[in-house]
Formats: structure tokens, C-alpha cells, sequence
């Protein structure tokens, strides 16, 4: 039993180093693009469970990151995604980002979680721009996000970063206290075509590729209102259970 245990803690030190060194890898940053304009449409279309408009509309920036967690008695998480900020005229571009760990306890094949990180503060913006190591709870204070209408009156954010996530078809807010979220030069500079740090990308001073209009478009997409006839992103009906075709006339 004892040799069995000693094998998942050791299986589980090497999965989540194998996990850490996949995200310190360059990637097509794209796809993270694509992937965070898809999450960012979720979250605003179920605005009873996503984050609250007004938390959105105040925020000065966004972190969003999609992260798999596997293993069996210790577990590895990984995840890639990317930080925007707010500036003087609209979005900034996006800055790679990456986290990974170890966690203990039960846990059986895998899991997908897309998370979105609220930044509240625009020392929370620095603490991304100005690349490293971010550590959530210590370089930064977060908690869990209100969610819903009853947050819609709330004026002052009680934390630098609200943590938002989503996993198997559920919202809602997680703290992330503890979590290392890392910058990804490489990806940066595969992505922008030449060297770029985070700080001159969230300040809006490099001008993303032209293939990054999804994500902007997503950002400034309004909020789907109660009662709406848009289609849902989830399941590409209208609220009302139809599929938003109109009738034949037969």
C-alpha cells in the first residue's frame, strides 16, 4: 500500500512537471485567442450565473486561462491563456500566460475548467505587466466573484481580482488563492512576430495581429439582456427553447 501510495505521489511530481514544462513551451496563441473569445460570449449570455455586467463594465482588465487537471490520488493541473487590459481606447492586445501545480486528494481522470480573472485594480493589471511570476493571494489579493443580479449594485470590489470558473457546464465563482500564474515570452514573441514584454502589450502600445479581432469583438460585445432573442452561445437557441428559425407559414 505504502509502495502504491509513494508510486501516484511520484507519477503525480512527474505528471505535473510535465505539465509545467508544456506550458512554458511556446504555443499558437491563437487558439487561446479563439478559445478566450468563446469563454468571455459564454460568460456574458447567462448573466443570472456569469459575472455581473457592472462587475465586467469596472473591471481594468481580464485574465482568462482554460486548464486541465488529471491524475489519480495526486493530481497536475496545467493551463494556457492570456491577459487584456483596458486602456484609453478600448482593449489592449493579448499577453501570453500559463500556470501548472500539484494538488492532493481524490481525483480520477481529467478535467477541463476555463477560468476568467477579473482584474479589479490597475495594480492588478501591473502585477501582470510587469511579467514574472504572479502568485493569486499573495502578490495580488482574490476571492471568488459575486454572480448574478444581487451583485449588480456592488460598487467597490472587495478584492484586486475576482476568480470566475466554468467546468462541465457550471459557473460560477472559485478561489484561486495560492494559484502562479507565469508570462510566456516565447509565445509573446512567436505571436507578435518579434520581442515584446507585457507591459508595452496591456499598455496598448503593440498593435495585435489583424486575426486577433475575434477576441476584441467578444470584449465589446453588449451583454445578452433578459429576454433576449439572441442565440445562445452554448446551444445555439434562442432563450425560449426554439432554435430561433422563423415559421414556414404551413
Amino acid at each position: 500500500m505504502r509502495a502504491r501510495y509513494a508510486g501516484a505521489v511520484l507519477g503525480g511530481i512527474l505528471l505535473g512537471s510535465a505539465f509545467w514544462a508544456g506550458t512554458a513551451r511556446a504555443w499558437d496563441l491563437q487558439r487561446s485567442v479563439e478559445q478566450s473569445a468563446e469563454i468571455i460570449r459564454r460568460f456574458k449570455s447567462l448573466p443570472e450565473g456569469g459575472i455581473p455586467e457592472a462587475v465586467f463594465q469596472d473591471s481594468k482588465g481580464l485574465a482568462l486561462l482554460t486548464v486541465i487537471k488529471a491524475g489519480f490520488l495526486v493530481s497536475a493541473r496545467g493551463g494556457r491563456g492570456l491577459v487584456v487590459a483596458k486602456t484609453g481606447k478600448g482593449w489592449s492586445g493579448p499577453s501570453a500566460i500559463a500556470t501548472g501545480g500539484l494538488g492532493f486528494g481524490l481525483q480520477i481522470g481529467a478535467e477541463v475548467t476555463e477560468f476568467v480573472l477579473v482584474l479589479n485594480t490597475p495594480e492588478a493589471v501591473q502585477a501582470f505587466a510587469r511579467g514574472g511570476n504572479v502568485t493569486l493571494g499573495a502578490d495580488i489579493s482574490a476571492a471568488a466573484g459575486p454572480v448574478g443580479r444581487t451583485a449588480e449594485g456592488a460598487v467597490t470590489p472587495f478584492a484586486a481580482v475576482y476568480t470566475y470558473s466554468r467546468s462541465q457546464g457550471l459557473f460560477g465563482g472559485l478561489s484561486l488563492e495560492g494559484t502562479v500564474i507565469a508570462e510566456a515570452p516565447e509565445t509573446n514573441r512567436e505571436y507578435y512576430g518579434r520581442e515584446v514584454n507585457p507591459e508595452d502589450i496591456l499598455a496598448g502600445k503593440i498593435r495585435p495581429p489583424e486575426k486577433e479581432k475575434i477576441l476584441a469583438e467578444a470584449l465589446e460585445r453588449p451583454y445578452r439582456k433578459s429576454g433576449s432573442k439572441e442565440k445562445s452561445a452554448e446551444t445555439g437557441e434562442a432563450p425560449d427553447g426554439n432554435s430561433g428559425t422563423p415559421p414556414t407559414g404551413e
